[in-house]
């Protein structure tokens, strides 16, 4: 009876926005993984998963720049940053997997008719592979770093999508873990939901200005039903 409540509650909100990596899925060993490769492959001394973990945000090229010794030349990068991608893209799934209860929130989102999509910094054919094999069922539209689209936290890739859904921005929110994720919405003029199980702190969270939090994805649901301001 409850449910049935919940599913004839006005919703405040007809879509959702989701970043990927530290929001959906845990992706921060294989990116560690494929980083230190290109490394090792190009003689140069290899990170930990919590320095990966603080480089990840921006994009694949940021995080590989942010990752080679200080004062690496832009052709050493580059060669990295091949070696990178010629890795991720055979091993991007080998130890990435959904956060608990996600596969539970989007069965509950499409149940109730919420339009979803992921909006990532991660290069499209790494996002196009993941997609695929995790939310084929749930959603169609998944945009990453491609041609004429600036990267997160600039609002094109998030109003790309919003177009695609057919939703304006008034209707609709914006969940992710990072302070890039937080500026997104910021600078899409959106209301966000700050995820507590990714790549940062909640002191870091809160610095980049995040004010509405969840500790488990279930509790998305409830505040798609009341405006966050």
């Amino acid at each position: 009876m409850e449910e049935k409540k919940a599913l004839l509650r006005e919703k405040k909100y007809e879509a959702v926005i989701f970043d990927l990596d530290g929001t959906l899925l845990n992706t921060l060993e294989d990116l560690k993984d494929s980083v230190n490769y290109g490394l090792k492959k190009n003689h140069m001394p290899e990170r930990t998963l919590e320095e990966i973990r603080h480089f990840v945000g921006n994009g694949v090229q940021r995080l590989v720049a942010l990752a080679v010794p200080e004062g690496t030349g832009v052709e050493e990068q580059n060669k990295v940053f091949a070696a990178f991608k010629e890795h991720y893209k055979k091993h991007c799934n080998d130890k990435t997997d959904l956060y608990p209860g996600i596969q539970e929130l989007l069965t509950e989102l499409k149940k109730r008719g919420f339009s979803m999509a992921i909006v990532s910094n991660k290069l499209q054919e790494g996002v196009d592979a993941l997609s695929k094999q995790y939310f084929e069922s749930y959603l169609g539209t998944a945009i990453g770093t491609r041609e004429g689209l600036r990267k997160k936290p600039a609002p094109d890739s998030v109003l790309e999508a919003l177009r695609l859904l057919n939703i304006p921005k008034e209707h609709a929110v914006y969940v992710g873990d990072s302070e890039v994720d937080i500026a997104t919405a910021q600078n899409t003029q959106m209301d966000c939901i700050t995820v507590t199980w990714g790549f940062r702190t909640k002191e870091e969270q809160k610095a980049a200005g995040a004010d509405v939090f969840v500790d488990r994805p279930e509790e998305i649901i409830p505040l798609l039903y009341e405006r966050l301001w």
